[in-house]
């Protein structure tokens, strides 16, 4: 559920995208593919992160879902702009490692038919142009970036992922982030503590998804 705010910051570069898998092999995206991110967002971004681990404990606070258009590789995702897509180059330099490698995972769909993986992105290029969920609410026709992969990957009609109560509440203190509480104070909205949602953290770590390339090390990331 993460609201991306560096969209001007972005400047673009143009990289190179093929590299290893987990095993060394030559890496190629497929359609389908989940793209999940370490966004340096700031303070949003960090609460994130904080409150579900990632794969491998990976902090991860976005996910896109690998789209291959008019001969180049595009990721649909949602964030403040709403649902857009976007090129992969622009998607993967938004947030690097030390090594200056970009801090995104890559799941693949496993556990079910290849139509899955392969009718998502079609399902998702029909909410382009959908507004932001600002509220974070499954059932309001908006789209934050874990509930645009809830709606996008089907399975018999029927969403393949599951949902969990939301925390907004910091582990370590036991007390909602100050962040949240000002952020829907801003919405007049309450918080919505303990509806049910999805975050990237939890997407990562479905049976339905298999990790197999990682572009560089989302921070807490083990590699091993």
């Amino acid at each position: 559920m993460s609201k991306f705010t560096i969209n001007r910051a972005i400047v673009s570069l143009i990289i190179v995208v093929s590299a290893f898998t987990l095993k060394g092999q030559d890496f190629e995206l497929t359609n389908g593919d989940l793209l999940f991110q370490d966004l340096d967002c700031g303070p949003f971004c960090d609460a994130i992160e904080k409150v579900t681990e990632g794969y491998r404990g990976a902090q991860l606070s976005h996910v896109g879902i690998a789209y291959f258009n008019e001969n180049q590789w595009k990721v649909i995702e949602a964030g403040s702009n709403g649902v857009v897509i976007t090129a992969l180059s622009d998607f993967l330099i938004r947030s690097k490692d030390d090594q200056m490698k970009p801090k995104v995972l890559v799941g693949r769909i496993k556990n079910l038919e290849a139509s899955v993986a392969g009718e998502s992105s079609k399902n998702a290029l029909a909410f382009l142009g959908s507004a932001y969920d600002d509220g974070f609410d499954i059932e309001n026709k908006k789209y934050y970036c874990s509930e645009l992969v809830y709606y996008s990957f089907l399975n018999q009609k029927k969403p393949i992922f599951s949902t969990n109560p939301m925390t907004f509440v910091n582990p370590d203190t036991k007390v909602t982030f100050n962040l949240w509480v000002d952020y829907f104070n801003d919405l007049k909205m309450e918080i919505p503590e303990g509806k049910l949602g999805l975050n990237p953290g939890g997407l990562s770590r479905s049976e339905y998804v298999e990790i197999v390339h990682f572009y560089g090390n989302p921070d807490g990331f083990n590699a091993l």
